[in-house]
């Protein structure tokens, strides 16, 4: 009789707790709500299994829970920096191919890729031949800015003139050219590639670039690759004199780097080339070896017969 009420008042205690758990469950999701902790809340059963499993201290327990937060929310600002920077590649300076580009100042650009410059609000001129990695090394560097929480954007040259005219035609030019003033880091992408559209009501790209670089002289960082000298942007963007003064305040406190080299877009399109002939001619030879293997059999049929 006395194990009976002793088991039954064990179900009971256990009944009590399961609910008190429940209520304390319920409690925490709707702190992790307010809270906006939304990576613990999904993983909250994990968190609370792992707890039972572990045993960890009270201090691990809350490094463990909010680790995992932080370094989910950290990503999740990366990648939203990344979407909105206008970056449509994830370049790596890692994947570069120096070897490839001997002239090139490899240790400029590892000191580059430190962001110390940006700190600095120097700016960077790379130019050069098309497909020597001018755009790679600048899209990387952007990447790295993105991750670590460097305010920037990317545009290429005629995209960025296009933008601010649009402006011009709707009545946001001062907004749009503010919101390309702002970043701590603005690469502007393949002077000298493209057409430059240009209606007759409105202004040069010279004159619109030169609003942008003079507003972010000497305060942020500007970086920009160029398939063509810069004694030719003149011609380019429309208005000698403009241009000129838009090279003085660039040049003036700028990191200048040449790439001299052969085309990599250039190399890998003939490798495949040769890749697909070679696959061409194996195929061919294996063709050739079954067609003379056959031959030779229907030749020995013959002859037994």
């Amino acid at each position: 009789m006395a194990k009976t009420r002793s088991a039954s008042n064990q179900r009971a205690k256990n009944r009590r707790d399961r609910g008190s758990d429940d209520v304390i469950t319920a409690r925490l999701l709707e702190h992790l709500d307010f809270l906006c902790l939304t990576h613990t809340k999904r993983q909250l059963e994990e968190h609370l299994a792992w707890a039972l499993h572990v045993q960890p201290s009270p201090t691990e327990l809350l490094e463990h829970v909010l680790g995992q937060e932080v370094a989910t929310k950290r990503d999740a600002r990366i990648e939203r920096r990344i979407t909105t920077s206008g970056l449509r590649e994830r370049k790596l300076l890692e994947a570069f191919d120096f070897d490839f580009q001997p002239t090139l100042d490899r240790g400029t650009v590892i000191e580059l890729a430190r962001l110390e410059f940006v700190e600095r609000a120097e700016d960077v001129v790379i130019n050069g031949n098309p497909g020597t990695g001018k755009s790679h090394i600048l899209k990387a560097i952007g990447l790295r800015a993105c991750e670590r929480g460097v305010p920037f954007r990317y545009a290429r040259c005629v995209d960025l003139v296009d933008d601010l005219h649009a402006g011009l035609a709707d009545g946001t030019y001062p907004k749009r050219l503010r919101a390309w003033a702002r970043p701590k880091l603005l690469v502007i992408d393949d002077v000298g590639l493209g057409q430059l559209k240009k209606h007759d009501d409105e202004p040069s790209a010279a004159h619109s670039i030169y609003n942008l670089i003079d507003r972010r002289h000497g305060r942020v960082s500007t970086a920009i690759t160029s398939n063509i000298e810069l004694s030719e942007w003149g011609r380019y963007l429309g208005d000698a004199i403009i241009t000129r003064a838009i090279r003085d305040r660039i040049v003036m406190n700028a990191i200048h780097l040449r790439i001299e080299g052969p085309s990599y877009r250039q190399q890998v399109a003939e490798d495949r080339a040769k890749q697909r002939a070679e696959r061409r001619h194996k195929a061919r030879s294996k063709n050739s070896t079954k067609a003379k293997s056959k031959s030779t059999s229907r030749s020995k049929s013959r002859s037994s017969s």
